[in-house]
């Protein structure tokens, strides 16, 4: 498939993240916890309509995404502020020096769900 790549990078985010967070590596773990969301919703859109969007919106990208996957929609709806956290990770954990606690990175582990999710939907 054309776009396998780009699961193959999130399923690589997401055993980075668990291995950060096993280490107590947590504002890079938060980081791969984005970018593994990041990529598994770009990974749908891009079965689903032939190209992914260049955005890294992880709201924008699920609302895009709930298109093809209402569970998706749902899972926004019953998420959005662990959703909010993983959007800003991208930000914080690259150029702020905030440090996440192990409960906050453990909060925003919600890219095991939507990995499973995304995969029923295609």
């Amino acid at each position: 498939m054309e776009y396998e790549f780009l699961k193959r990078i999130a399923d690589n985010f997401l055993k980075n993240a668990e291995k950060l967070l096993k280490e107590g590596i947590y504002n890079l773990a938060a980081f791969n916890v984005e970018q593994a969301v990041q990529l598994y919703l770009k990974y749908l859109l891009a079965v689903k309509i032939g190209e992914f969007p260049r955005m890294r919106s992880v709201k924008r990208l699920i609302l895009e995404s709930s298109e093809f996957c209402e569970k998706l929609k749902e899972i926004l709806e019953e998420n959005i502020n662990v959703i909010g956290e993983i959007e800003t990770a991208y930000i914080s954990a690259r150029y702020y020096p905030i440090e996440y606690l192990e409960r906050e990175v453990e909060n925003i582990t919600l890219q095991k769900k939507i990995r499973e999710v995304v995969l029923k939907c295609l």
